[in-house]
């Protein structure tokens, strides 16, 4: 899943600007990855967590291997690094499996320019407690467990007293962050990781491990907004644009809906994928004049997960009266429209990014009620810059998916 915008009113975070980017832009960017700086409150929370020794001992950090970038060139390579003891509030985690997202992709290449090495990506991490905190009662050792794309928020604001935590504006990433002790967070593409209570989920027993990977971020990125806006009732007519690791989901999830599912792509490649093996309804190649016209006002909502810049019009042509275009891919270019197109038919452009905590929590439980499965292909930790070059190259059907534990990181 794509990192997506969730503030347009942070601060600057200096007071250059980048070439070519002006500051509207480069604010929005700043707002999409993640900060270099540990900002105020977190440092007075940080010497308030020392002072009521809730945070664990950094005198008694115990080492992890992962694998990391050290550069823009995204090489990945096994790093060791340290891990701050298990505190109260902590779920000490041993990683079986954690899969690879395309926006892993764009944060070990800086793609975003905000990348800080070294840096072990990897934010759909499943695995088992190892140890627990004083304060953890949810978790017990030898439970497995899951953790996605935060680690942190500051509980105060609106969004997390709302439980949608993923909008609080002092979110901690998994990775390329700063957690509140002053240390770089670390991802899932490692033996080990400590991660609060609060962000760890549990997987309902029945899934399997490398099953459940995918879902802790593209998986709970389309069942978020279906639920939020109202589009969870059967019989609605949806289409997913763009058939990778996160589109396939929504086509899984919008067929256990209930909905009647269009899959449209830019060419015939995946037609028969989208109709026989995933299950879709209806396929749309959308240089086809003539049946883009004839699918006019037919759908309900579209699910775009294309990351790349493209028009929205022909897309927007498609939805009905009040119909939805939901965006979810990253992108760091304009996208333009001519206002008739959502005028004329009360069309809504909207954005939705990953999922709560309860949503995930709720989406694993639905993914489980109803059998699905993920369609992925799992690697060892070896194979893991060559399966980041066929992310790049789209050639993955439709998720890759690390087994950490069966894999020799130090090598």
């Amino acid at each position: 899943m794509a990192l997506l915008l969730h503030t347009w009113m942070n601060p600057r975070h200096d007071g250059a600007e980048e070439e070519g980017v002006t500051y509207p832009t480069k604010q929005l960017l700043h707002s999409l990855t993640y900060r270099r700086k540990v900002p105020r409150p977190i440092v007075n929370l940080l010497k308030e967590k020392k002072e009521n020794k809730i945070m664990g001992s950094l005198e008694e950090e115990r080492t992890t291997v992962g694998w990391a970038a050290r550069d823009p060139s995204g090489i990945l390579s096994p790093y060791t690094y340290n891990l701050r003891n298990t505190g109260p509030d902590d779920v000490y985690i041993k990683v079986y499996y954690c899969g690879i997202c395309h926006s892993d992709l764009h944060q070990i290449k800086n793609d975003l320019g905000m990348s800080n090495y070294p840096m072990v990506p990897g934010h759909e991490v499943v695995g088992e407690v190892l140890e627990v905190g004083s304060n953890v009662s949810r978790f017990k050792v030898g439970e497995v467990v899951g953790v996605g794309l935060l680690v942190g928020c500051c509980k105060n604001c609106r969004p997390c007293q709302s439980d949608i935590e993923q909008y609080c504006s002092k979110k901690i990433w998994s990775y390329n962050d700063v957690y509140i002790d002053g240390k770089p967070t670390q991802g899932g593409f490692a033996e080990t990781m400590i991660v609060e209570q609060k962000f760890v989920v549990k997987i309902p027993e029945g899934l399997t491990p490398e099953q459940v990977a995918p879902l802790l971020c593209a998986g709970v990125t389309v069942y978020s907004p279906l639920s939020h806006f109202g589009l969870k009732e059967r019989g609605l007519r949806g289409g997913i644009l763009g058939l990778g690791g996160v589109g396939h989901m929504g086509v899984k999830i919008a067929k256990a809906l209930g909905h009647h599912v269009t899959v449209i792509s830019s060419s015939e490649k995946k037609k028969e994928e989208a109709l026989e093996h995933l299950g879709a309804d209806q396929y749309l190649v959308s240089s086809d004049t003539t049946a883009m016209q004839e699918a006019a006002d037919s759908l309900d909502y579209i699910i775009d997960t294309v990351p790349v810049g493209h028009p929205l019009e022909p897309y927007l042509s498609l939805l009905k009266l009040d119909g939805k275009l939901i965006l979810m891919g990253v992108i760091n270019t304009p996208l333009q429209f001519v206002s008739p197109m959502v005028m004329l038919g009360r069309k809504s452009i909207t954005g939705s990014f990953i999922g709560s905590i309860k949503e995930t929590e709720e989406m694993l439980e639905f993914w489980k009620e109803k059998g699905l499965s993920s369609m992925i292909e799992v690697v060892n930790i070896d194979y893991i810059n060559k399966a980041f070059e066929r992310l790049e190259k789209n050639d993955v059907r439709y998720r890759f998916v690390v087994d950490v534990k069966g894999s020799k990181l130090d090598q």
